[in-house]
């Protein structure tokens, strides 16, 4: 089903490295925003940095995919020291294409990990890429956000066990 994520945690920093190698997956792509860290905060928290680095350490190639503007984007994929591609245009595939051509790797070998059911999940089915479900950081106050939330309700995954 093309909102049913491939994988469930429930934070980017409880995907253990070793899951990556046992599943095949030698490349991420990340979304931003909720994900990596919280709407218009320039650099992750100590948790997802850690989690970061390890990944980093473990020779996984990674890239940001992100719906937001290149202002919002840049900095924070230099802070990381990643490639990315801004205004990607989920759940469209143009924006993962894109990553998996920079990434070099073959869709099957490559994961996206995201926040969001009518962008991350359906945009990584509609490229052809696993997908990997993370709760959201925290959840948004906008109008459309709040919108958007409400109706993906019903799809969410279950919380992982012991994540309450």
């Amino acid at each position: 089903m093309l909102h049913t994520p491939d994988y469930v945690f429930l934070s980017v920093a409880d995907i253990p490295v070793e899951f990556f190698r046992r599943e095949g997956i030698d490349a991420l792509i990340l979304d931003l925003d909720n994900t990596l860290t919280t709407h218009n905060n320039p650099v992750p928290d100590p948790a997802r940095l850690e989690w970061f680095n390890r990944v980093k350490a473990s020779g996984l190639k990674m890239i940001i995919v992100s719906n937001n503007h290149p202002e919002r984007v840049k900095p924070f994929a230099e802070f990381l020291g990643l490639d990315f591609v801004p205004e990607g245009r989920k759940p469209l595939p143009k924006g993962y294409n894109e990553a998996c051509r920079r990434l070099e790797i073959p869709k099957k070998r490559i994961a996206a990990v995201g926040d969001q059911i009518f962008t991350d999940v359906m945009g990584c089915k509609a490229a052809g890429i696993r997908s990997i479900f993370v709760f959201p950081i925290e959840y948004e106050t906008g109008f459309w956000f709040r919108v958007k939330r409400t109706l993906e309700r019903p799809l969410l995954p279950p919380k992982p066990k012991g994540s309450d």
